[in-house]
């Protein structure tokens, strides 16, 4: 049987999400459940002068009404412990706690929400990121000092994490150059927007919760749970049901312990379900608004000499994971490119809007769209093709990455090649239309996780796991790494997963980490399980193990194939002894070898582990007296190390695209005094199935990587980055102007064309 990592895997859930047999949260019912509803804000920035629930309390059928004074005075949050259950003294953002309500209907719970008398003294919103990044400005949180964070952190005021970025000399890179350019860009802030809004369902047996949650994060919001509500982790049980999306909107802690706590005070199970609108509004996990300053030297014959970057961010309220999202946007901001002297610096700014955080890929793709951009600019100026600037700049073996991190076999240069060869390069396309390309570069996460495999009587196995499928397939392609080391076939595996108290521990469906860290522990458990195997036929056939391997279901000799003994014979008779059981685990393989000590506050992506390159190439199509672009047809090249499953990373790419030429074009939040005036789908324009072009998908596996599971690199974040990029560089192309605030609407591209 030929190695089936690397086959077309058909996943084992499709089925039932394709028929509508798959249950979400929203279609669990347990008996006596009560209904959740959150009573938020609904102002930018004010002083709670009075808060009154008397009167919900007394309202027939209202179960429980819990403000801040009724749980832990507790302060959480990923980087800084900034963010309490409910406000207290102060709301900071509109979607912010006050209240919450458990009743018998629905409507009973938002009808007790209705009576709780609130009185806000108002107070002016910090909306502005530069003016909050003077001194002696207005402070989002007056009492950051006395946060706990974590030791890397560089805070001033509003700057919640000031990081930079060095190498070289600036200056002399500068005066070297021949030609200089600098520029501006703005993105606004975009939302994840799964289908599936959040959703939680708690029930109490008596000191244990079990809390079924919409999270892609179950670990870390078991340990939020038990954080703020002051329990053991071991009586804290997260499950997930089918999830509905998530897009890195769903990672990390939300509301669990906030169902969780409404069920202990009213004696039964309570389920909560987000509306859209609070799903915009309420969710501290949009993409970060974002502005950026790049200033490039380059000589006449197109390599670059310097850059120096400045990147200010809008966290919002609280830090959530938002310094995960200026790190890489720093790393972002020199791309895949040589540039030997460099000087970036970035503000992670709280403001009094809705919190940012880990949306798929954070900081990448407004970074990669402007540097894009930019990248095009400097080859306008030096009368060169934008392919052959970057041709002349992406890094090969042997370069050294911004913070002198070596790479070995880089496929930046292939992934362009590709790219431009597959889009017609250099064929120009008909007057109004243009192509646009776009590079980048992306990590792979290593983070801890664990599994266990074990085979039963009849030789099928079960994966036993942590890891959180968000619907990007990456457990349910588990199945091909533990049938490839065993010999069996990835249908003869089911999957055990999303339940803290099976699993081992694993930091859940973010940082395309899945395949990588839990494919390694299901790999190495699947690698026990062998062995065992071979230790059994070797005595079962009289061959030494070493010359056995696993093949088609049967454990034979490597020279003669015809002796052999069937796995599923060796697991029937190891159930009259030892178990067939593997357990796979261990430390996450270390950041390669880099020098960050001339840079301040940087703690996570100081380096890129198994670094994988992209190039997109995106047809559109502008009208010029409406500023419209449609994409016609779309290239994406990837280096994904060895491609699991081809069928399975099309599909990410193809959906990553979609999500991208969103991001590129319509998706963008409205603000006014500091609240979302677009916090609906009416306004909000996501790209639909009619407006996504077709996407031809290519795989450039150079460089596998040695650290992950069968040289394996992350997946699903990648394909999101380049398209607003590409798309922006047709644009420019196609209406002979530039736009340089993000979305791209028709509106600023018809502008951009009368001005």
């Amino acid at each position: 049987m030929a190695a089936v990592v690397g086959s077309r895997l058909v996943r084992q859930d499709a089925l039932e999400k394709a028929t509508g047999a798959a249950r979400y949260l929203a279609d669990l019912a347990v008996p006596g459940l009560a209904h959740a509803k959150l009573l938020t804000a609904g102002v930018a920035h004010a002083r709670m002068v009075r808060l009154d629930v008397s009167a919900a309390r007394a309202l027939p059928g209202v179960l429980a009404v819990l403000t801040a004074a009724d749980v832990p005075d507790v302060r959480y949050g990923p980087f800084v412990r900034d963010r309490t259950l409910f406000a207290g003294e102060v709301v900071r953002f509109e979607g912010e706690v006050v209240a919450a309500v458990a009743a018998l209907t629905p409507e009973l719970a938002a009808e007790a929400c209705r009576l709780v008398r609130v009185e806000y003294e108002p107070l002016d919103p910090v909306l502005d990121t530069e003016a909050a990044l003077l001194e002696g400005a207005a402070l989002v949180h007056p009492g950051w000092e006395d946060y706990e964070t974590e030791p890397w952190i560089v805070r001033r005021g509003n700057d919640l994490g000031f990081m930079t970025q060095a190498r070289g000399d600036l200056a002399r890179g500068l005066a070297e150059a021949d030609v200089v350019v600098e520029e501006r860009y703005v993105a606004d802030m975009t939302h994840a927007v799964p289908i599936e809004p959040h959703a939680a369902l708690a029930e109490w047996r008596g000191r244990r919760v079990t809390i079924w949650s919409s999270t892609q994060a179950p670990f870390p919001a078991r340990s939020g749970v038990a954080r703020t509500l002051g329990l053991p982790e071991a009586d804290v049980r997260v499950v997930v049901p089918t999830l509905g999306g998530g897009f890195g909107g769903k990672c990390d802690f939300h509301f669990e312990a906030h169902v969780a706590a409404l069920a202990r005070a009213a004696g039964r199970p309570v389920r909560l379900v987000l509306s859209r609108r609070e799903e915009f509004t309420t969710i501290d996990k949009t993409r970060h608004p974002l502005a950026i300053e790049i200033e490039t030297g380059a000589r006449q014959d197109g390599t670059f000499t310097a850059r120096r970057v400045r990147i200010v961010l809008d966290a919002g309220a609280y830090a959530s994971d938002s310094l995960y999202a200026t790190e890489l946007a720093l790393m972002l901001s020199i791309g895949p490119y040589r540039i030997p002297n460099v000087a970036a610096e970035a503000h992670t700014v709280y403001t009094n809007r809705t919190p940012a955080g880990s949306v798929r890929a954070p900081g990448g793709p407004q970074t990669c769209w402007a540097v894009e951009q930019h990248t095009d600019v400097v080859a306008e100026r030096l009368g060169l093709d934008p392919v052959e600037l970057r041709r002349r700049n992406l890094v090969r073996p042997g370069d050294t990455g911004p913070t002198g991190q070596v790479f070995t076999r880089p496929a930046a240069l292939e992934c362009l090649e590709r790219a431009v060869e597959l889009a017609d390069w250099g064929h120009e396309p008909p007057e109004g239309e243009a192509k646009g390309v776009a590079c980048s570069w992306w990590f792979s996460l290593p983070a801890p996780s664990g599994a266990y495999v074990k085979l039963n009587a009849d030789g099928s196995g079960t994966i036993v796991t942590g890891a959180q499928e968000n619907g990007s397939g990456a457990v349910m392609g588990l199945t091909l790494l533990a049938a490839d080391v065993l010999g069996l076939r990835p249908d003869d595996f089911t999957v055990l997963h999303q339940d803290t108290d099976a699993g081992a521990f694993d930091i859940g469906s973010q940082g395309s980490q899945t395949t990588i860290n839990n494919g390694r522990a299901v790999a190495a458990a699947a690698g026990e399980v062998r062995d065992q195997l071979l230790a059994l036929a070797s005595a079962e056939l009289e061959i030494a193990a070493e010359d056995l391997e696993l093949a088609d279901g049967l454990v034979r000799a490597k020279d003669l194939p015809t002796r052999s003994v069937a796995i599923s014979r060796l697991a029937a008779k190891a159930h009259d002894g030892e178990l067939l059981l593997g357990r796979g685990s261990g430390p996450p393989p270390p950041l390669p070898e880099h020098d960050a000590s001339g840079c301040a506050g940087r703690g996570a992506f100081s380096a890129f582990a198994s670094p994988s390159f992209m190039c997109h190439v995106s047809h559109v199509a502008v009208d010029r007296e409406t500023g419209v672009t449609n994409v016609i047809d779309h290239v994406a090249v990837h280096d994904f190390g060895r491609v699991i499953n081809p069928l399975g990373a099309e599909g990410q790419v193809e959906g990553g695209v979609a999500h991208g030429i969103g991001i590129a074009l319509s998706e963008g939040t409205v603000h006014a005094d500091g609240t979302q005036a677009n916090p609906h789908l009416l306004d909000y324009k996501l790209r639909t199935a009619a407006d996504v072009p077709s996407v031809r998908v290519a795989f450039v596996e150079s460089d596998p990587s040695e650290s992950t599971a069968f040289g394996a690199k992350g997946v699903g974040e990648p394909p999101v980055i380049p398209p607003a990029g590409a798309v922006g560089n047709a644009i420019a192309r196609a209406a002979g102007v530039r736009v340089r605030t993000l979305p791209m609407t028709p509106e600023r591209v018809w502008e951009a064309m009368q001005e």
